[in-house]
């Protein structure tokens, strides 16, 4: 078995997770995290790391198991509660939030690998926790047994707190193939280097930083294809059964880079009214509680927050269902879900700046936590998966009859 080569924070001394937990008790938890995040903002920003008190408190609260199989120690409940917590998290620190998403997340992904695989991350410690980066940049030669691999990838968001990475490559076309197959790679701490270089405008304390891997050699079993993925049939069903498992690794990870937007607004609008009986506009002597402008941009953006999350508890209860049943998602069903997924990000930040424009002058201050908000949730735009545009066309060329184009659905 190989050994654990990174110890995440506190890891060893988390004690097994108790099997009559709630998913009340889970998010009841993440709430009560809320003050001291806040708190933490600041400095996590500055050190462009989530702080590793958080994450072994995440740890202790058992936030990271949701996800994760009951055969290491995990709950297996469905996403939806995955996605409460991480929405709630965010109202307070959406880096917090974000890492969160994407590192917990990873423990879904892993339990499709080949159960070597995951007895190799977890077998000793099943609180270890994973980073990724899933940009297809890495340079792959076959050997026997598995791959040579080597390249840099940008964005591991969480990475200086995991002792595994997920990074992205394309395998090469065999004689007589046409198009090379995507995978994922899992790669152990000894086999990469983090290179600290996020400096960015929004979600600073994410810590996304570069992926470095010089000719490390990856099994065979230590790989995941992506179609497997979109067929809903992975090694790890073998051991893994449960209905969970069975939902397609799009429709997870996506949302996993979005939702975290959601409690982001919601946050800021908290902030927003609790100020907004203390704002008067030295132009005008109006308070802004009387502004119109000011009420229809909270109208709005709490009925946005609404939606959105009705929304993604209906498409994956949806999903959950079908998992359940055993039958397929159908294919415009995935494209809408996809489409819905990229637009959360762009709703957010059209809302988050209605807000800001109604804190006055305040609003251009980096101690307005509201201002946080407008950059983390601009930041997120920037995610691949949250580029409305290109899910916009393939979802409404779809309805219009036309054939679908993208299969990371």
């Amino acid at each position: 078995m190989q050994q654990n080569p990174a110890q995440t924070p506190a890891s060893s001394e988390v004690p097994p997770p108790a099997t009559t937990v709630t998913p009340a008790a889970l998010i009841a938890r993440a709430r009560a995290m809320l003050p001291q995040l806040a708190e933490r903002a600041n400095q996590v920003e500055r050190d462009q790391k989530v702080a590793d008190a958080t994450i072994a408190e995440f740890q202790s609260a058992g936030l990271f198991r949701v996800l994760q199989p009951k055969r290491f120690g995990g709950y297996e409940m469905d996403p939806d509660v995955f996605f409460q917590i991480q929405m709630t998290l965010a109202e307070a620190c959406m880096s917090s939030a974000w890492v969160y998403g994407v590192v917990a997340v990873h423990n879904w992904q892993l339990a499709l690998f080949d159960d070597r695989a995951q007895q190799d991350v977890w077998g000793d410690d099943s609180a270890t926790l994973t980073s990724s980066t899933y940009m297809p940049v890495g340079k792959v030669v076959p050997v026997d047994g598995g791959f040579q691999f080597s390249g840099r990838w940008g964005f591991s968001s969480g990475s200086e707190h995991c002792g595994w990475v997920l990074l992205g490559g394309l395998v090469p076309p065999k004689e007589g193939e046409t198009a090379p197959e995507y995978r994922t790679f899992l790669l152990p701490r000894s086999d990469y280097q983090v290179v600290r270089n996020w400096d960015v405008l929004g979600l600073k304390g994410t810590g996304s930083h570069d992926i470095v891997v010089e000719g490390a050699f990856v099994p065979d079993y230590r790989t995941h294809k992506a179609l497997d993925g979109f067929m809903c049939n992975s090694p790890g069903n073998a051991v893994n059964r449960a209905p969970l498992y069975r939902l397609p690794f799009a429709q997870i990870f996506v949302r996993a880079v979005s939702t975290a937007s959601i409690g982001a607004l919601q946050g800021a609008l908290n902030g927003f009214r609790a100020s907004a009986a203390m704002l008067v506009s030295t132009n005008t002597g109006q308070k802004t509680t009387d502004d119109v402008g000011a009420q229809m941009a909270c109208a709005d953006a709490q009925a946005a927050v609404d939606e959105m999350r009705l929304v993604l508890a209906r498409n994956f209860a949806g999903m959950m269902q079908a998992a359940r049943d055993g039958v397929p998602i159908a294919l415009e069903q995935r494209v809408e879900y996809r489409y819905q997924s990229a637009a959360v990000a762009e709703r957010c930040a059209g809302h988050v700046n209605r807000l800001l424009r109604y804190c006055g002058g305040r609003g251009i201050y980096l101690s307005n936590p509201i201002t946080r908000s407008f950059l983390d949730l601009h930041a997120a735009r920037a995610h691949v998966a949250n580029n409305i545009d290109p899910y916009g066309r393939n979802y409404g060329g779809v309805l219009m009859g036309q054939s679908n184009k993208d299969y990371f659905i």
